[in-house]
């Protein structure tokens, strides 16, 4: 699936990832192939991307999104709160 990550300031992020998890109002929740479409409220946590196996070598990596130490394939990033949109396989993320 596509996926954009957006910030006041800049797109932080853009390209395919495998799952996203994010932290929702009502607890955390994780985005695969396919979801539903859906709209929701982010607070403040950790998104957790996983990234396709061919995709390890992102050069062009935000200053804000972290590689997991413990997995390469994993990249984090810390948001105060935010919105996330999915349909047809493409995720919108706004973050603050």
């Amino acid at each position: 699936m596509q996926l954009e990550i957006i910030t006041p300031v800049h797109k932080i992020f853009n390209g395919e990832a495998d799952s996203v998890q994010l932290p929702g109002k009502d607890g955390s929740f994780q985005i695969l192939d396919n979801h539903a479409a859906i709209i929701s409220t982010l607070v403040e946590g950790v998104v957790k991307i996983e990234i396709p196996g061919s995709h390890k070598n992102l050069d062009e990596l935000s200053g804000q999104i972290e590689r997991d130490k413990s997995d390469e394939k994993v990249l984090r990033l810390n948001i105060k709160g935010g919105v996330v949109e999915i349909q047809n396989n493409k995720v919108i993320l706004l973050a603050d």
